[in-house]
């Protein structure tokens, strides 16, 4: 996927403009959850997130998807890792 195919499927969806985000070579982080759903495009590098005790490795064109409050693992050890990265919040009552 491109990042224009991206931005239109993100905007589809329902999730906010994306931004870019780049982590370092040395970048890890231990289990957590976020309370917004994640989409994001792999732009330069690798990440590797994992679910479950599984861990998937995206590259450049692969996109990943986090929905909220989903313990995951995010790593960037070996290459770093620059994403385009939409949320989506959930819906107010």
């Amino acid at each position: 996927m491109d990042p224009i195919e991206f931005e239109t499927q993100a905007r589809t969806e329902g999730y906010a403009a994306p931004v870019e985000v780049v982590k370092p070579a040395s970048y890890h982080m231990d289990g957590h959850e976020h309370p917004f759903d994640a989409f994001a495009l792999i732009t330069q590098g690798q990440f590797d997130i994992g679910v479950n005790g599984v861990v998937t490795t995206y590259r450049v064109g692969d996109v990943f998807r986090v929905p909220r409050g989903t313990a995951h693992t995010e790593s960037a050890v070996a290459l770093g890792v620059t994403y385009l990265a939409a949320r989506r919040q959930p819906e107010q009552k």
